[in-house]
C-alpha cells in the first residue's frame, strides 16, 4: 500500500491533518487513497500507528506538520485546541490555508480568521455533516465558509471528503449550519431516548420501540418539503396559517406528552422544555397559528 501513495503522490499536492481522532484518521486514509501525500500531527503519536502504516508520515512536532503542506485540516475537540496546538509556531503559517473542520461558535470561527490572518494564513471554516464512516463517500457533505477565492484553490482536494457545500464569506456560516444542523441531531437523538423510555415502561424492548419510532422521522422530512404545504416560504413572509395544525392543538399534544412522562417517573427537561415553546405562543395570543409559530418566542425569549 505505502508504494501505491508513493506512485500516485507524485500527482497531488500534500496535505496535513492535525488531530487523529475517528474523525481525523478518516480524513487522512481518504487522502491516502487518493494519492495525496500526508503528513499527520497528534497529542498522542500512538494514534498515528494505523494511518502511518497505510502510508502517512507522522511529523515530530506542530511546526513540522505545519511546514510539509500548504493545506492543513484540523480535526481537534474545539477551537481552543488549535491555539494550543499552533499558537507556539506561527512562523510557518505564513502563506498557508487553515482549514478548521472542528465545533465551536460561529463567534469563535470569526475570532479564528482574524487570528489566522494576523500570521499571515488564510482560513477556511468546515463544518463535516456525517460520522467518521462515512467521511469520503458519496453520502458524506461538508458545509465550508471563508474567502471564495481559497475555496476555489483547494476545492478538488477538499471535494474528497465529501461534497463541499459553500455558504458564503462570512467565516461563521460554515459553523452557524453545522451547529443549526447539530440542533436538530440532538434534539432528535433525545426526543428518540426519551420516546423509547416511554415504550420501555410497557416491557417494549429498544429493538422493538426504534424501528416505529424511527419511521416517524421520515414522515417528519415529508411533511416540512410537502410542496404547497412546506411552511418554509410561509415562515419567511412571515405567515404562519393555522388551517393543518394549530399551536393550540400541539401544545395539547405537548402537554399531554409531559403527564405521561411524569406518571411514568421520566425525567421532564425535554418535554417541558417542548411544551413550554407552545404555552408561550399561546399566552401570546397565536394559539390560532400554525404550530411554526413557536420560532417568535425562540427569537426572543422572555
Amino acid at each position: 500500500m505505502n508504494g501505491q501513495h508513493t506512485t500516485a503522490s507524485r500527482q497531488q499536492r500534500p496535505v496535513t491533518v492535525i488531530g487523529l481522532g475517528p474523525m481525523g484518521q478518516a480524513m487522512t486514509r481518504t487522502f491516502l487513497t487518493a494519492g495525496h501525500p500526508v503528513t499527520v500531527w497528534n497529542r498522542t503519536p500512538a494514534r498515528a500507528d494505523g494511518v502511518v502504516a497505510e502510508g502517512a508520515t507522522l511529523a515530530a512536532s506542530p511546526a513540522e506538520a505545519v511546514a510539509s503542506s500548504d493545506l492543513l485540516l484540523l480535526s481537534l475537540t474545539d477551537y481552543r485546541a488549535m491555539y494550543d496546538i499552533l499558537g507556539g509556531v506561527t512562523g510557518p503559517l505564513t502563506g498557508r490555508t487553515l482549514v478548521n473542520l472542528s465545533s465551536d461558535t460561529p463567534n469563535r470561527t470569526r475570532e479564528a480568521a482574524t487570528w489566522a490572518a494576523g500570521h499571515g494564513a488564510t482560513f477556511l471554516t468546515g463544518g463535516v455533516m456525517v460520522p467518521a464512516p462515512m467521511v469520503g463517500t458519496e453520502a458524506s457533505l461538508v458545509y465550508y465558509s471563508g474567502p471564495s477565492e481559497v475555496m476555489e484553490r483547494h476545492q478538488q482536494a477538499l471535494a474528497l471528503l465529501g461534497s463541499p457545500r459553500y455558504l458564503g464569506e462570512d467565516h461563521g456560516l460554515a459553523q452557524m449550519m453545522y451547529q443549526a444542523q447539530l440542533a436538530v441531531f440532538l434534539t432528535a437523538l433525545s426526543g428518540l431516548m426519551h420516546a423509547t423510555a416511554m415504550l420501555g415502561s410497557t416491557g417494549m424492548k429498544a429493538q422493538e420501540a426504534l424501528p416505529e419510532l424511527l419511521s416517524l422521522t421520515d414522515s417528519i422530512g415529508a411533511m416540512m418539503r410537502a410542496g404547497e404545504e412546506a411552511p418554509g416560504a410561509a415562515m419567511d413572509a412571515g405567515e404562519h396559517p393555522g388551517d393543518l395544525s394549530t399551536v393550540t392543538m400541539m401544545g395539547a399534544t405537548a402537554d399531554h406528552i409531559v403527564e405521561t412522562s411524569a406518571s411514568l417517573g421520566l425525567d421532564l427537561a425535554l418535554a417541558e422544555a417542548v411544551q413550554a415553546h407552545y404555552r408561550r405562543a399561546i399566552e401570546d395570543g397565536h394559539g390560532g397559528d400554525n404550530w411554526t409559530r413557536i420560532i417568535d418566542g425562540m427569537r426572543a425569549p422572555r
